[in-house]
């Protein structure tokens, strides 16, 4: 048993989230019950999320995507109550941690993907991402099947770069908009979750391999570990609720 309020601010503070201003508020969204015995954790708030981490007897959800976000209606709607409802049912307290959980080095989205693909993190790429040269330089099919064999979902592949991957950046969720960035910084291959229409093209023009491995898929790997993380620290029991996407 810990106290939600230290919890709350060990994971602000080992997470630096002051460093990383961001589009949601990161740490506590929703209050629950003052004292966790268990946390769930899931990669987007949702009202089936909560319903699950409630049956699993947890007094905290930890989540990558929250539910409050800067440009959404300031207006408590039908789906927001039942999320709303889902939680204060089950005492949850619900907190969330994006940009933050991204750029971690430790147990961040980037650093655990780049870190299981294989990629020598030798430099930042954007303020979130890592890049750098593969263990072993490969043929991009070859690395394809290590994204689905890492994240267990056939990735999308644009094949446009050179025939051996050597150099890889590693941006996971929705920055398809940076496969141009990628390729400019000498980047054979760019990993991300998903594709924008444009990227197609954009990737075929910069000469540059895309790899797209799923935005839910390249973004468990964090919470996953933020819970472990605190569950140890605490002494804690903890729950993955997987609740896969297509996306």
């Amino acid at each position: 048993m810990a106290a939600r309020d230290e919890i709350v601010a060990f994971a602000d503070e080992f997470l630096d989230t002051a460093a990383y201003p961001d589009y949601g508020p990161m740490g506590l969204q929703v209050v629950g019950a003052p004292e966790v015995r268990k946390i769930a954790c899931g990669v987007s708030a949702s009202r089936e999320l909560f319903e699950r981490a409630g049956e699993a007897g947890a007094q905290m959800v930890i989540v990558h995507h929250g539910l409050f976000w800067e440009k959404d209606t300031r207006v408590v709607g039908p789906v927001m109550r039942a999320r709303l409802e889902a939680l204060f049912y089950a005492d949850l307290s619900l907190v969330a941690y994006h940009l933050a959980l991204d750029a971690h080095p430790e147990i961040g989205n980037n650093a655990l993907l780049a870190d299981a693909l294989g990629v020598t993190r030798e430099r930042r790429f954007t303020d979130w991402g890592y890049g750098g040269p593969l263990e072993e330089p490969m043929p991009v099919s070859e690395f394809a099947t290590r994204v689905q064999e890492k994240l267990d979902r056939p990735p999308l592949v644009f094949s446009y770069g050179p025939e051996q991957v050597e150099r890889v950046a590693v941006l996971t969720g929705g920055a398809a908009r940076f496969v141009s960035d990628a390729a400019a910084q000498g980047y054979d291959c760019f990993v991300t979750g998903e594709a924008d229409e444009p990227t197609k093209h954009a990737a075929k023009e910069a000469a540059i391999h895309f790899v797209a491995g799923g935005h839910y898929a390249t973004e468990t790997l964090g919470v996953r570990a933020l819970a472990a993380k605190l569950a140890d620290e605490f002494g804690l029991e903890w729950k993955f609720v997987d609740l896969p996407n297509p996306v």
